[in-house]
């Protein structure tokens, strides 16, 4: 449930494409945009919706109108899982020129000059292979988001993805072998594992590989990857081949967890297949084996039936995790859903818990930032003079001049101050 909005720039040929919601959808955004680049199109605009909540769900039209606006003699082309649940709601929205589900907008026949159809939506239930795109490269992006899988088998009580993704599908691990040192041949030097639900990979797969397997064989077989990093992890799922793996250099020292929340009750109305001590088990046994990794997790705030102890319970896990990046989302309920039919909480006290767990969150951040003033570490580079590092630290550099010319390469640095979300850093030679 990590939740972003990007825009990936038009190019020469004005191919613009706007992005909600996840890292998946960061993946799927740039194969779309190869499509329509090979497919000979020009002066489009393809909006990559999402419907993780309600709010997702409206910024997502809010874009659809907006892309409009700016861009007036502009095909709009309209995907994502907005679209995918509600494919009427944009069908009559003015100005929208084709909506494609999820399965239809890696088509390559569904940018064809020749396609006629406005409305090509398959029912994603029936999808049985998540297709293989071979992406050379991301325009604008330091690291390169992968999938690996797609869909959910999981029936989570608050969650319409399964919905909008269908059943899981997995890439071969062959396949994402070939992928990822394509993009290390092209100069990638941080590859992030991306799906619905990656801890599932692999049982739809002959002799059913686990993820733990899949990361092994990337190390092995990638040996110029530098960095590797996982998205969101079940820790009901993790496999033993995947802790083991978790001191490896190469694998990134940060750690994300779907743990949405830290009371049992709560977690097992939300139909998760993990308790609160699976949970701050599997944080600190992470811990164990790699002391200094550093660890995220996404969590509702204001679940229906969630009282002021159990609130304070997940309060009390975030403590009990170590948690670092808190992802909060207040509760929104999903039409069609079992959360959406409990008792409801009061709207108000649903943002009023999740701006306290956002503190936390802040304060925790801050607090780890403060810890790494004077260290010396790697930062990957990006556009605008930022970057982040090992563990997924936000940083920006005092002297632009320093790092121009070196987006998307990896350089030594010594933290000189922290700041309550980023650090300050200077490039320098490690000595």
């Amino acid at each position: 449930m990590i939740s972003l909005t990007k825009e990936i720039p038009p190019r020469s040929d004005d191919i613009k494409v706007v992005t909600l919601g996840c890292r998946l959808n960061t993946y799927e955004s740039e194969v779309m945009k190869g499509l329509a680049k090979d497919a000979g199109m020009s002066q489009v605009v393809i909006i990559n919706t999402c419907a993780v909540t309600g709010n997702a769900e409206r910024q997502s039209r809010q874009a659809v109108r907006r892309a409009k606006k700016e861009n007036p003699n502009a095909a709009i082309f309209v995907t994502g899982c907005s679209v995918q649940l509600n494919p009427e709601v944009y069908e009559k929205m003015p100005g929208v020129t084709r909506i494609l589900g999820n399965h239809d907008k890696l088509q390559a026949a569904s940018f064809a000059k020749e396609q006629t159809e406005k409305v090509l939506v398959t029912d994603i239930a029936e999808v049985t292979e998540t297709a293989h795109h071979l992406i050379q490269g991301f325009d604008h992006h330091a690291r390169a988001f992968l999938q690996i899988q797609n869909g959910c088998n999981h029936r989570c009580t608050f969650c319409t993805i399964p919905h909008a993704r269908g059943p899981n599908r997995s890439v071969p691990v062959a396949e994402i072998v070939r992928q990822i040192q394509t993009l290390v041949d092209q100069g990638c030097q941080e590859v992030v594992f991306t799906g619905v639900d990656i801890t599932d990979y692999g049982g739809d797969l002959p002799g059913a590989p686990r993820l733990g397997s899949l990361v092994r064989r990337v190390l092995n077989n990638v040996p110029g990857l530098p960095r590797l990093r996982l998205s969101s992890l079940d820790p009901s799922e993790v496999d033993e081949e995947l802790f083991e793996l978790f001191a490896h250099p190469r694998l990134m020292p940060h750690l994300h967890v779907s743990l949405q929340a830290g009371d049992d009750m709560i977690l097992k109305r939300m139909k998760r297949r993990h308790l609160r001590g699976d949970a701050i088990s599997f944080c600190a046994r992470a811990k164990e084996i790699r002391p200094d990794v550093v660890l995220g997790a996404d969590l509702i705030a204001g679940f229906p039936t969630e009282t002021d102890e159990m609130f304070q319970n997940t309060l009390a896990c975030i403590e009990a995790c170590d948690l670092t990046y808190l992802h909060i989302f207040p509760f929104s309920p999903r039409p069609g859903t079992p959360a959406a039919r409990m008792p409801q909480l009061p709207s108000a006290l649903i943002q009023e818990r999740a701006k306290v767990m956002r503190e936390v969150g802040e304060a925790r951040l801050a607090d780890f930032l403060k810890t790494q003033e004077g260290r010396f570490c790697k930062v990957l580079v990006e556009e605008g003079a930022r970057g982040h590092t090992e563990h997924y630290a936000p940083v920006f550099f005092t002297d632009p001049e320093e790092v121009a010319g070196l987006v998307g390469k990896i350089v030594d640095v010594q933290v000189v101050k922290s700041h309550a979300k980023t650090l300050e850093v200077v490039k320098v030679a490690r000595e």
